[in-house]
Order: structure tokens, then C-alpha cells, then sequence
């Protein structure tokens, strides 16, 4: 029964581990000093939800992941595409958003799924709530440079 619990939690870690290196990543890319404030404190926020879902995983009998994807190394050096094509923090808010869309639809998968325990569910729900922070964030972001 806790595999498949484990399994879920370590999709959502290394996913989350993505974010961490996604935003530390876009810090270092942003024209904007707010900009790359804001991205290291998402990054920092991130790790700690990191932290918590590989604290749970090991109290299940779990060894979670330390590192991120290919898929996120690959969405960073579009990133990187687009911004030397002359995009900008506009073009890196708009990667960020697609990372934090995608990043949330995994967690509602996971929130979703009967067969996580409740104490698991809850500590997903904590870790969800630095997604929906970073979703509220880039959506005032893409306003602000859409402006």
C-alpha cells in the first residue's frame, strides 16, 4: 500500500525539485531586481515543500529523489531560447507559468487519488499550497508585464 504512495510522493518531489532549480534558474536570467528577489524566495519556499514531502516519503519506508528531471533541464533551456531571442522577464514569466500550471495539475492528480492515506493527503495539501502562492504570484506577474 505505500508504494503507491511513495511513488506518487517522489513524481511529486522530483517535479517540485524542477521548480526549485526552475525559479533559482529564472533568478539568475531576470533584467528585474524584484523579479529576481521574488524568484529566489519562491525557490526557497519550494525547497521547504521539497523537505516536507521527502520527510514523508522516508517515514514510509521511502529514499526520495534528490535531483529534478530531463524534462525540466529541457523547459530551462528553452527558457534560455527564448530570452536570448530577446524576450526578456516576459518570456521568462511565461515559462514559469507553464511550469507552475503543470506543476499543479500534478498535485490535483495526487489530491485526487483514494488510495493516498489522509495524513499523506495532508501533508500534500501544505506542499500544494506554495503551487497556488507561485500560480496567484505569475498571474499578477503576467499582468504586470502585459501593462
Amino acid at each position: 500500500m505505500h508504494n503507491h504512495t511513495i511513488s506518487k510522493l517522489d513524481d511529486l518531489i522530483t517535479t517540485l525539485i524542477d521548480s526549485v532549480k526552475g525559479y533559482t534558474h529564472s533568478a539568475e536570467k531576470a533584467k528585474s531586481a524584484p523579479f529576481e528577489t521574488l524568484f529566489r524566495d519562491l525557490a526557497t519556499e519550494r525547497q521547504a515543500a521539497v523537505a516536507m514531502l521527502q520527510e514523508r516519503s522516508r517515514q514510509l519506508g521511502g529514499k526520495p529523489n534528490e535531483f529534478g528531471s530531463a524534462a525540466g533541464t529541457v523547459h530551462r533551456w528553452i527558457e534560455d531560447i527564448h530570452v536570448a531571442l530577446g524576450g526578456g522577464d516576459k518570456a521568462i514569466i511565461q515559462a514559469i507559468d507553464r511550469g507552475e500550471d503543470y506543476l499543479n495539475e500534478e498535485f490535483e492528480r495526487v489530491l485526487k487519488d483514494d488510495a493516498i492515506d489522509a495524513e499523506t493527503q495532508s501533508i500534500v495539501r501544505r506542499a500544494h499550497e506554495s503551487v497556488r502562492h507561485g500560480l496567484t504570484l505569475v498571474d499578477q506577474l503576467k499582468q504586470q508585464v502585459a501593462a
